[in-house]
């Protein structure tokens, strides 16, 4: 299988991108490789990619129409799977023209380039973020999601409703990912177990929200990345039994479809900081403050609709999941622990 990967230098990109040439496919990157964040991470990320021959690159920004077109007609595409997009809920309320730039336009141009060049399934990154002030849990797909919090929120219900529109009009089968709280090696240094990792080890205060009262659906990349996978061979069909009276939001007549993809196991923030502090061999100080602008205090995602189309089952703890975070970020910045027996000393 051709597979076009945007954001391919990121996160859940690179991770993804791996287990598929890994298993033989072809896949095309795409990534405009900012700023936002660390670039030479971005860079290092790719490194593991280039080794194979089944890998191929393009450093383009999707806002770019014209560059987005060249990569398809230099490429014979199957699959798209969109990944790229402006991330963070606090940088929204700081450079909202960002998230409009690359999470509207440049879903914009994935959709139409789907449209135009026979692609057989479109996977996109939604957000567990389009909750928002959302209370029920845990939180489903069947539920209407109106009322987000965050600019980054309403651009990813947008996405939703984008790729609906196009299901509809082109027979475009599509289906979105609701992330939930996504971490692991190679992870993104704006999410907080990453900056609270870099400020343990530094002797820092942590900055701790709501007081500590939070909770999150912590999924470990290898889980997320097993979903997705598992997806690839499934492009949604109408459903037949869908009732315009009734509608349920997460299917349709036309063929689309969203999931809710996550561990199922939301975690107390304070649990979640201990367990880190037990890896790191270190305790840190925190100072607790309000809730921020855009936050919500708790995620908890119902996976049952993705276990019953895929099998997906998240199998990894979050001690074993943040045991190989850390691992691999004192490797990464070479960094010696103290020796613990919770701790490895590099």
């Amino acid at each position: 299988m051709s597979i076009l990967i945007t954001g391919a230098a990121g996160f859940v990109g690179m991770h993804l991108s791996k287990r598929l040439l890994e298993e033989g496919n072809t896949v095309i990157g795409y990534d405009s490789v900012n700023d936002y964040y660390d670039v030479q991470l971005k860079r290092d990320r790719l490194e593991v990619l280039y080794p194979f021959d089944s890998f191929t690159f393009y450093e383009d920004d999707l806002a770019d129409r014209e560059a987005l077109n060249h990569c398809f007609n230099q490429e014979s595409i199957d699959v798209v799977i969109n990944l790229a997009a402006q991330a963070g809920v606090r940088y929204s309320l700081e450079n909202p023209h960002a998230y409009i730039d690359s999470n509207i336009q440049g879903f914009t141009n994935v959709l139409e380039a789907c449209r135009h060049n026979g692609v057989k399934h479109l996977i996109y990154a939604s957000s567990s973020s389009v909750y928002g002030a959302n209370v029920n849990m845990p939180f489903s797909t069947s539920d209407e999601v109106n009322h987000p919090v965050s600019l980054y929120a309403a651009t990813k219900k947008s996405n939703e409703l984008m790729a609906h529109t196009y299901s509809h009009l082109y027979d475009i089968p599509t289906t979105g990912l609701r992330f939930f709280t996504v971490y692991g090696t190679h992870g993104r240094p704006d999410m907080a177990y990453y900056s609270f990792t870099k400020n343990i080890i530094e002797g820092k205060t942590i900055k701790v929200f709501n007081n500590g009262e939070m909770m999150r659906d912590f999924t470990y990349i290898d889980d997320i990345v097993d979903g997705i996978v598992r997806l690839l061979d499934h492009p949604p069909e109408a459903n037949p039994s869908w009732d315009r009276e009734n509608p349920d939001p997460s299917t349709s007549y036309a063929p689309y479809q969203l999931y809710n993809i996550g561990n199922n196991q939301p975690v107390k923030l304070m649990d979640f900081i201990s367990t880190l502090e037990k890896h790191l061999g270190m305790e840190v100080e925190k100072e607790f403050l309000p809730m921020q602008p855009g936050d919500v205090e708790a995620t908890y995602a119902n996976i049952d609709p993705l276990q019953e189309a895929v099998g997906f089952s998240p199998r990894t703890s979050l001690d074993e999941g943040l045991k190989h975070f850390v691992d691999w970020y004192v490797t990464y910045y070479d960094i010696t622990l103290p020796q613990t027996s919770d701790s490895t000393t590099l």
